[in-house]
């Protein structure tokens, strides 16, 4: 896997290409001299970490044929900012279903990508605590 950075003007602008590549713009904020153009890098990893869950969690959903009709999923991470660097101490990931869904179907999908599957949470679970929970049509 390989991707590249190009650099979009002379703060802190610059724009990441991937196998797809489709531009993914990422940014400083405007404290530090950047633009707000794009995400901050820790962002994109706590971006990676919710899409990497939902593309495992849809996949068996799809095989389990369920009828998965919306996922949003809501990514909080705490960083240490008495340290430096300011790593994720916690994470919190919150994915929130609707549709016609078997709930039992559902946690077995949620457990199975966030333990076994997903790449990211494997990576980040070696110095971060990650946890999750879930919601189908508004109920816990």
């Amino acid at each position: 896997m390989k991707v590249e950075l190009k650099r979009v003007d002379q703060n802190f602008h610059f724009q990441g290409f991937g196998s797809s590549e489709m531009p993914v713009n990422i940014d400083g904020s405007t404290d530090i001299g950047g633009n707000n153009a794009g995400a901050r890098p820790m962002e994109l990893i706590l971006m990676g970490l919710g899409t990497c869950g939902a593309m495992d969690i849809i996949s068996i959903l799809k095989k389990q044929k369920q009828d998965l009709q919306d996922l949003k999923i809501e990514v909080d991470g705490e960083r240490d900012y008495d340290k430096t660097p300011a790593v994720f101490t916690n994470i919190k990931i919150n994915f929130i279903f609707t549709g016609n869904l078997d709930r039992t179907k559902v946690e077995k999908a949620v457990n199975l990508s966030m333990e076994k599957y997903c790449s990211v949470s494997a990576m980040l679970e070696k110095t971060v605590k990650i946890e999750y929970t879930f919601i189908i049509n508004g109920i816990n």
